[in-house]
């Protein structure tokens, strides 16, 4: 997204999972913006994505189970060189740590536009955070529990970046855009 200054800074993380069955084929892709007090970019990214287990029954659950659905999700960032597993939970996972080192008091919701085209996104919406000390990223995630640092709800999907860790300083802003898309398998 180019700001006024004619600045661009994105992170995307690419999931795909495929449901049982000749299901579609759902791939969930962040967009991280890391800026700088000034407004100048600090970093870009591109990573894929993991919809562990436990998130690819919460989807069915919700896509074929739910008559009115109500569950709110939220976005969460990662710590330094996360490891992502299949079996994760956010009761459950070894190989990461959530980073709270923000201003805000709780996980940022993840507030959908419209589906159009199997695509849905945040765009108009995005979760920010401010980040008020200096602190080392490592991915991001997406659950149903607004917690901060809370081991509730379900993870859906989690990423670690692929070309390592970003820092991140006292004073800068990173802005997610997650973009869910589906497709024939």
């Amino acid at each position: 997204m180019d700001s006024e200054q004619g600045l661009n800074t994105t992170v995307a993380i690419a999931s795909k999972a495929s449901l049982p069955m000749g299901g579609p084929a759902l791939t969930h892709i962040y967009q991280v913006d890391c800026i700088a007090p000034d407004g100048s970019l600090k970093w870009s990214e591109t990573v894929k994505n993991l919809v562990p287990d436990a998130g690819l029954d919460e989807i069915l659950s919700r896509s074929w189970k739910a008559s009115a659905l109500t569950v709110a999700d939220y976005v969460g960032l990662m710590d330094s060189t996360p490891t992502v597993a299949s079996g994760d939970t956010m009761a459950s996972h070894a190989g990461w740590t959530e980073v709270t080192d923000y201003s805000e008091a709780t996980r940022e919701a993840l507030t959908l536009g419209s589906v159009a085209s199997q695509s849905v996104d945040n765009s108009a919406a995005k979760a920010s955070y401010s980040v008020n000390t200096t602190v080392t990223i490592g991915g991001a995630f997406i659950c149903d529990d607004s917690t901060k640092a809370g081991s509730g709800g379900t993870l859906l999907g989690a990423a670690a970046f692929t070309a390592g860790d970003r820092a991140a300083q006292n004073g800068d802003t990173l802005n997610l855009t997650i973009t869910l898309t589906a497709a024939s398998a």
